[in-house]
């Protein structure tokens, strides 16, 4: 038996108020991000009072991550990989109903920037390394443990530093589990699904460039960059690119179609489900989202060049057919330069580590039914599969029926529910003991 003291629940909530009042706000910029060190300090004096050692790795002035390792049991068997990021996105304090930092507990939430993505997390795998550091436990095999650095900008200073300079960290590491699954949708009373992410979507990061003959603001102009480049992000914004199904979308359009009384239409289905229709609604199809925009450095000039910054996402397998709509939408006169490509995963729902995220569900929810699903963003998993390594998207939570969960991440008064925080470390600890 343990005592009440060695249970994760007694601390993940203030662990993570801790690491929301911490601000590692990454802007992509390093002269202006505020940079991970403080936070990893912070984890790497939690694992240290209970006698975890774990090791700082700086890429940058301030951008720092942090590793550790517990031994497991049985030494012939692989490592299993465990990581939360520690870095955010910005947030303006103006538009939030608390300060993004604060870690103010209101309403049965934690509110803060990092909330649900994803310091609840880090907040939950320190709460249940600490417990079972307490009570003398030792997992069945290796758990390496990975708080990142960078991951809201690509991961260069974080997963991807890592994975390039210290390979040998990872050695005997066969699967992982990271963000983002693991978290429900009410169906019924009796009935939740919880998605388990197998896959998602590739990155690719573009700057779209038109160029045009510079001249006199006041005169009449028919080769203006500003023009040709607005005309193309215009219609590249307003693109819908064709449905494609993927396996995995085809597997959970399978599972859920049924449970929801409808035809497995895939539009059909995700219109059903509100509170993650963001996410789904973007697995189905390529994507183009025009973010940023330059041109010009003087009102009555007009420009020979002209810029667009686009966040483009593809389903696996379709990185060569995205190149050419996109070439075709943009048009000839369009320069497109890649800033960053990293490729879509996708792996099978099956499995003992599968098995063992259903059973650990399952065991806190009766009525849980776990399937499998695609995220439409990426996550530092692009940087561990490059090591071969099985990547699962497991960070549960048990939500409120009413809640928008999808809304939350990257926007406006991010919360997590105190109580899937709770069940979160639940079932993380049951799923780690019997991984």
């Amino acid at each position: 038996m343990t005592d009440a003291l060695t249970q994760p629940v007694d601390e993940v909530v203030d662990l993570c108020r801790d690491l929301l009042r911490i601000d590692t706000t990454n802007t992509g910029d390093l002269d202006t991000s505020a940079g991970e060190r403080v936070a990893a300090e912070y984890v790497a004096g939690k694992l240290a009072e209970v006698g975890v050692e774990a090791q700082i790795i700086e890429s940058a002035p301030g951008r720092a991550n942090v590793v550790a390792r517990l031994t497991g049991t049985d030494p012939s068997r692989e490592a299993l990989l465990v990581h939360g990021h520690l870095d955010v996105v910005p947030a303006d304090a103006a538009e939030w109903s608390v300060h993004p930092f604060s870690g103010e507990q209101r309403d049965g939430y934690l509110w803060g920037r990092g909330a649900v993505d994803m310091k609840d997390f880090d907040a939950m795998l320190l709460a249940v390394v600490r417990a079972w550091q307490r009570e003398g436990y030792r997992p069945p095999r290796d758990v390496m443990l990975l708080f990142t650095a960078d991951e809201e900008a690509g991961g260069s200073y974080g997963a991807h530093h890592l994975v390039d300079r210290y390979p040998q960290l990872f050695d005997g590491v066969s699967e992982a589990i990271g963000e983002v699954g693991g978290f429900s949708f009410t169906v019924a009373e009796d009935l939740r699904l919880y998605f388990v992410q197998t896959a998602e979507k590739g990155l690719d990061w573009l700057r779209l460039h038109a160029h045009g003959r510079p001249g006199h603001g006041s005169f009449v102009h028919d080769d203006n960059a500003v023009t040709a480049l607005a005309e193309a992000v215009a219609r590249l914004g307003r693109h819908r690119f064709p449905i494609t199904l993927t396996p995995t979308v085809r597997s959970f359009l399978a599972e859920v179609a049924p449970i929801l009384g409808i035809e497995p239409d895939a539009e059909a289905l995700i219109d059903k489900i509100d509170a993650v229709r963001p996410l789904l609604g973007a697995t189905i199809r390529n994507t183009a989202n025009p973010t940023r925009l330059a041109a010009g450095y003087k009102d009555n000039v007009i420009p020979s060049k002209a810029s667009a910054t686009v966040d483009c996402r593809t389903l696996p397998g379709q990185s060569e057919a995205f190149e050419a709509q996109l070439a075709e939408i943009v048009g000839p006169d369009i320069a497109i330069e890649y800033v960053q490509r990293q490729p879509a995963l996708e792996t099978t729902f099956d499995g003992p580590l599968v098995e063992a995220m259903v059973a650990a569900l399952r065991a806190e929810d009766p009525g849980a039914k776990p399937v499998p699903y695609m995220m439409s963003g990426g996550t530092d998993a692009k940087a561990f599969a490059r090591l071969g390594i099985r990547c699962f998207g497991f960070t549960p939570l048990q939500l409120p029926p009413d809640l928008n969960f999808a809304a939350l991440f990257h926007g406006i008064d991010e919360r997590v529910p105190v109580e899937g925080l709770q069940f979160g470390a639940r079932v993380l600890d049951r799923f780690l003991r019997t991984c």
